[in-house]
């Protein structure tokens, strides 16, 4: 009589099978810029290992604008200047147009900061050269990256048209010391798109500005976006921003915690009104992170009961105050 356990084993054709059927299966994030499966980074800190990204997962389509948020000390800075590829990342995935951030080598890493990623800082000043004018700084770029797609006069005209979209043109000539923080952050925007990059990252971009002046700023990214189509991912504690744009993802302890997505919709009046909704995020191996709010208020702590509904799950505290707690 046969071993019920054996007759459970897989076959060589089972698992050929299998194999074939997962080599058919897309990979994770294929139609997405920006890829993070899993992404871990762990820092050395005095002896004591620190690891800013937990697991993290993230999907950024091409022609998004989104912000990042969360708490500082959350691993949001960490994640992109991973994707900047000025960190590199200590296990997991991260891809920016197909490139492996994991296995790029220090020339590769200089070509994907010239050419695939444009970078604007919270510090004004660390955007823009000094003895350089608002010209001069956004033909720069370009000039470091070489080729013919923008040579010699046109590098100056890309220039002015940068200059002029997103509302810097009076300061094609001046220094940046000539200019006010406002100005100097759309020149450093203009400076990032110079050489058309794939993404563009900001760095708490208003961070140093007064409320008024950050809503140019952010009206500056939002043209470029509208207009160039360009893909743009803002970290910041401005919620003025983050109200802004159509997708905010939270990162609490090195993950994704939560999305808001805001969708504009039309009425029967025909006016446009918008609407946000707040999801929690499931990552790759299921896990979700409940706000912080929820489990205070039903007393989650260590374990939690699931039940499976029709079309929901219901999670539940465990009330067992036995052995093991």
């Amino acid at each position: 009589m046969t071993d019920p356990a054996l007759a459970t084993d897989p076959t060589l054709a089972d698992l050929e099978r299998r194999a074939m059927a997962h080599r058919d299966t897309p990979a994770h994030g294929v139609d997405a810029l920006v890829v993070c499966d899993r992404l871990v980074r762990i820092f050395s800190e005095d002896g004591v290992e620190v690891q800013a990204l937990q697991g993290l997962d993230l999907l950024v389509r091409e022609g998004e604008l989104m912000a990042l948020v969360g708490a500082s000390g959350s691993g949001k800075s960490t994640l992109m200047n991973i994707l900047a590829g000025l960190d590199v990342p200590s296990a997991g995935t991260a891809r920016v147009g197909g490139h492996d951030l994991l296995t790029m080598s220090a020339r590769d890493r200089l070509r994907h900061r010239r050419d695939v990623v444009g970078f604007v800082r919270q510090q004004t000043a660390r955007n823009l050269l000094p003895f350089l004018t608002a010209a001069q700084n956004v033909a720069l770029p370009m000039q470091l990256r070489g080729g013919s797609r923008f040579a010699g006069r046109r590098q100056a005209e890309r220039a002015g048209e940068l200059l002029a979209m997103l509302d810097a043109a009076e300061c094609h000539d001046r220094l940046p010391r000539q200019m006010s923080g406002g100005q100097q952050q759309r020149v450093a925007i203009a400076v990032a798109l110079a050489n058309s990059p794939s993404l563009l990252l900001a760095d708490e971009p208003t961070g140093e500005l007064d409320a008024a002046t950050g809503e140019q700023v952010f009206a500056a990214f939002r043209r470029a976006n509208e207009e160039l189509g360009a893909t743009i991912m803002i970290v910041t504690h401005d919620q003025a921003v983050a109200a802004e744009v159509e997708r905010t993802v939270a990162i609490r302890d090195g993950r994704t915690s939560s999305e808001v997505v805001r969708r504009t919709e039309i009425g029967e009046d025909g006016r446009e009104s918008v609407t946000a909704r707040e999801f929690v995020t499931l990552d790759r191996a299921g896990r979700l992170q409940l706000p912080a709010a929820y489990t205070a208020a039903l007393g989650l702590r260590d374990r939690a009961l699931l039940e499976l509904e029709q079309d929901h799950v219901k999670v539940r505290p465990d009330r067992d105050t036995g052995e093991g707690h």
